[in-house]
């Protein structure tokens, strides 16, 4: 399993160290949250429910504070993010909404938390309008900025996210900006660059969740290029500073599952989905089940999944990427083809290019499928996965160099990609007469 997602939830979500700090200080924050905490740390006192408390106080005493309801909405979008809880997301538009009926006029900070909000619940079309909204009344704001970096990147404008990007950096050079910047640089195969813009980031850390949240994606692109090693050691480090962070956990399991450690893998892998049960992560686990025989467990996991969908659905996300890959590989390709066309007619990501092409494979229509393979692997970075698709396309269709290319390139970058597809990857390239 490559980190791809992983990565497009951690940023597209959003993260708001200085609304939280200011609202666990107990005054009234700025409208504009700052993008920087990264995975929140277990321990108590929660800061999240600390600064929720606060806002709620201030605005029991000054109801029409506009600036603490935006502030409170910003902080609901991050309870979901760290819980995995939807139903935050309700409750974060009522306070924005709340805080623009108060303030209609010059009220960037509620616009950049609709826009998060929007990015979290995967409208990145109407999350770069927000921010541009946003971005009209305050022009400085790096948090702005940094939406809509996260909505060009998602809809496949990479070109006007890096533009996007540049900007944010230049008003605020931190956490945040450096490891969107990361991000940009591997999406291009840029992984030095990426390397060094993590380390940037490591080093301005001022807090546990910061240092965790650097690591995660430290030991991510360290796991993208197959180096179990240095991947766990980040890992570890991270999970000193936020014993228990998800993303951490979801870390140390691959590389359990990598090294054979079947036990130590499945009770990470338990922690993760129990911690944050997001769709990606109970499907990963569920396959890393069918891959050590568990199929029984594994049905349970998808059973999970399904509930979760709904609740998402309930709460205004769309999730048809996931549930394009999920049907192309464990249900009915025909449903996988119309959720990946529904995500495609959204935006031209190379995310939504991988899953279009995959389903298109798996409903036997493998010459459109490869347009969009090779529209997935034309950026520049060596996703594991998109190679191991666009290579079956290509030896479905009788490209048989080419698919050994590919298949090898996949398996070159990452062997351990994914506990079920990697072995696959293996057994087509040794019958079209590769390695070994």
């Amino acid at each position: 399993m490559t980190t791809r997602r992983t990565a497009r939830n951690l940023l597209a979500a959003g993260v708001l160290l200085l609304i939280v700090s200011a609202a666990v200080a107990g005054r009234a924050a700025s409208p504009e949250p700052d993008p920087s905490i990264g995975a929140v740390s277990t321990a108590a006192p929660d800061p999240l429910a600390v600064a929720v408390s606060n806002a709620e106080q201030r605005l029991d005493d000054v109801p029409g504070d506009w600036r603490t309801w935006a502030e409170l909405g910003a902080v609901y979008v991050e309870q979901a993010r760290v819980t995995a809880d939807p139903s935050y997301y309700a409750r974060a538009e009522d306070a924005l909404d709340r805080s623009l009926e108060l303030r209609p006029e010059g009220n960037d900070g509620a616009l950049t938390g609709l826009g998060a909000l929007a990015n979290a619940r995967h409208d990145f079309a109407a999350a770069a309008d927000l921010a541009d909204r946003a971005l009209a009344v305050n022009p400085y704001s790096a948090t702005a900025w940094g939406v809509l970096t996260d909505a060009r990147t998602q809809l496949g404008d990479y070109d006007g996210a890096g533009a996007a990007l540049s900007r944010m950096l230049e008003l605020r050079p931190g956490v945040a900006s450096f490891t969107r910047a990361s991000y940009d640089a591997e999406l291009r195969g840029d992984t030095g660059t990426a390397v060094a813009a993590l380390e940037q980031a490591l080093e301005l850390a001022a807090t546990p969740a910061d240092e965790a949240f650097c690591r995660t994606y430290l030991g991510g692109l360290a796991w993208a290029d197959g180096d179990v090693d240095e991947a766990s050691r980040h890992y570890a480090a991270g999970a000193e500073a936020a014993p228990g962070n998800p993303p951490l956990l979801l870390g140390q399991a691959r590389v359990a599952a990598a090294r054979g450690e079947v036990e130590e893998a499945t009770r990470k892998y338990r922690q993760v989905v129990q911690a944050q049960p997001l769709p990606a992560h109970l499907v990963e686990f569920g396959e890393f089940l069918l891959a050590v025989g568990e199929e029984d467990e594994a049905a349970e996991q998808f059973a999970v999944l399904a509930t979760v969908w709904k609740l998402f659905e309930v709460n205004g996300v769309a999730d048809d990427l996931e549930v394009a890959l999920f049907e192309a590989d464990h249900g009915d390709p025909a449903a996988a083809v119309a959720a990946a066309e529904a995500e495609f007619a959204r935006r031209q990501s190379i995310d939504a290019h991988d899953a279009l092409g995959w389903a298109l494979h798996r409903a036997g229509r493998d010459v459109e499928a490869l347009e969009h393979a090779r529209a997935a692997t034309a950026l520049g970075g060596e996703d594991a996965r998109f190679l191991y698709h666009r290579g079956a396309i290509e030896a479905a269709l009788g490209r048989v160099d080419e698919a050994r290319a590919t298949l090898t390139a996949a398996l070159d970058r990452n062997p351990y990609f994914s506990p079920l597809h990697a072995p696959r990857a293996e057994q087509l390239l040794t019958a079209l007469g590769g390695r070994p």
